[in-house]
Order: structure tokens, then C-alpha cells, then sequence
């Protein structure tokens, strides 16, 4: 797994990355806010620690920039701003998780695993959705995990473009309710399966104008299907 740490204080990247590192994770640093989508783009990693208070353009602008271009890789926010109003903002932006400062490494690396899933689909029995391909005008670019319809890029949350990754992998054939929950909200224990059923729903109008159709089966789960 690689991770893209995006943090300022010189001794918290270093530590972080060489914990990380023993723990057999490769990882990339950016200590700019004004770097920090650039590196990103260039290091495609499975997962971004993100922290808010950095230099130039702060960490929620970062993420409304990464998600804008399309960036859909799962995002954890490291950060000592805890605050319930600063956690609600940094989801609503576009962030996965949040773990405020200070931490206890065993549970970063957790959450870190967890996330991980999302991005790499083996790790859920699936094959990469980034390697499926195109149906009815829609196609997964390999690089960023966006997701585009006659090349035109689908305006989607993070739990949208998860979804709809997984069900691309294989269209046409149903995918468990259970197993695609991993995938759209990985390590998130509180949230109830039923949840799923709504990023359903709001996906479904999404991709409307795609022709595919969104199906849901009863006692099986979702599948994509062409339109008749």
C-alpha cells in the first residue's frame, strides 16, 4: 500500500513515515498545502493522510481541490483542530475519516487498512475496477479512480465513486450488499448496513442520463445493467 502523508511538522512526517515504513507501507511527503494536489496526481497512492493546518492553501482546500480534479482516493484527516464543527466540515469536503491529534498509532494504522480497501479491491475479492470496461459511455480512469461518461467527468461523493467502481468491475452481475458496504464505508462500525441503500439511491439519479440502470435484488445485493 502507498501512502501519501501531507503534513508540515518536520518530526510528525519523519515519525510517521518510519512507523509506516517498518510496517512494510510505502510512503510519499508533501509539507505544502500549495504542493500538496500536485503530489497527489503524481504519486497516486492508495490512501492520503491529510492534516489542515499546513503552509500556503490550508488542508480542507487541499481536499476541495483533490476531490474537484477528480481524486477520488479515500482521505483521513490527521489534525489537532477536533472540534465537532471542524470534523463535519472536513467529511462534507470530502474526507472518509478523522482522527484528531494526538493518536494512538495502532489505531492510525487501523483506520489506515480500512481505507485501504476501498482503494485496493482485491483486498475485498474484487479485481481492480480501474482495469473494467467501458459501459454504456462510462469508464474508470486508471490513474485517479474518477469516474467519466463520454468523457465527461461524473460529478460524484467519494461514497458515490466507490460504489460505482465496484459495481463497473463487473457489470452485469449482482455484488453482495455486505461487500460493497466494505467498500463504501470501510472501518466505519457505527454506520448500519441499511446506509448503503441511500448512496444506492443518490447514485442511481447520478447516472441516469447514462442509460445504465442501477438494479436492486432482493436477498443478492446491486448489479449495473445495460438499458433493454
Amino acid at each position: 500500500m502507498k501512502l501519501l502523508l501531507i503534513e508540515d511538522d518536520p518530526a510528525m512526517q519523519l515519525s510517521l513515515t518510519r512507523s509506516f515504513e517498518r510496517r512494510g507501507l510505502q510512503v510519499v511527503t508533501c509539507g505544502d498545502g500549495a504542493l500538496a494536489v500536485q503530489r497527489w496526481q503524481s504519486s497516486l497512492p492508495d490512501v492520503v493522510l491529510l492534516d489542515l493546518s499546513l503552509p500556503h492553501v490550508d488542508g480542507l482546500d487541499v481536499l476541495a481541490q483533490a476531490r474537484k480534479a477528480g481524486l477520488s482516493t479515500p482521505v483521513l484527516i490527521l489534525t489537532a483542530r477536533g472540534t465537532v464543527g471542524d470534523r463535519i466540515l472536513g467529511l462534507n469536503v470530502g474526507a472518509d475519516d478523522y482522527l484528531p491529534k494526538p493518536f494512538d498509532l495502532d489505531e492510525l494504522m487501523a483506520r489506515v487498512q480500512a481505507l485501504g480497501r476501498r482503494a485496493g479491491a482485491k483486498q475485498a475479492g474484487f479485481s481492480s475496477p480501474s482495469a473494467a470496461p467501458m459501459f454504456c459511455g462510462m469508464r474508470v480512469d486508471a490513474d485517479s479512480g474518477a469516474v467519466y461518461h463520454q468523457e465527461q467527468l461524473l460529478e460524484l461523493t467519494p461514497r458515490e465513486g466507490a460504489l460505482l467502481r465496484a459495481l463497473l468491475a463487473r457489470p452485469g452481475h449482482a455484488m453482495a450488499k455486505e461487500r460493497l458496504f466494505d467498500l463504501v464505508f470501510p472501518g466505519e462500525s457505527e454506520v448500519q448496513l441499511e446506509a448503503i441503500e441511500v448512496v444506492a439511491y443518490r447514485l442511481r439519479k447520478r447516472i441516469a442520463p447514462t442509460g445504465a440502470q442501477l438494479v436492486s435484488l432482493r436477498g443478492l445485493g446491486y448489479l449495473l445493467k445495460a438499458p433493454a
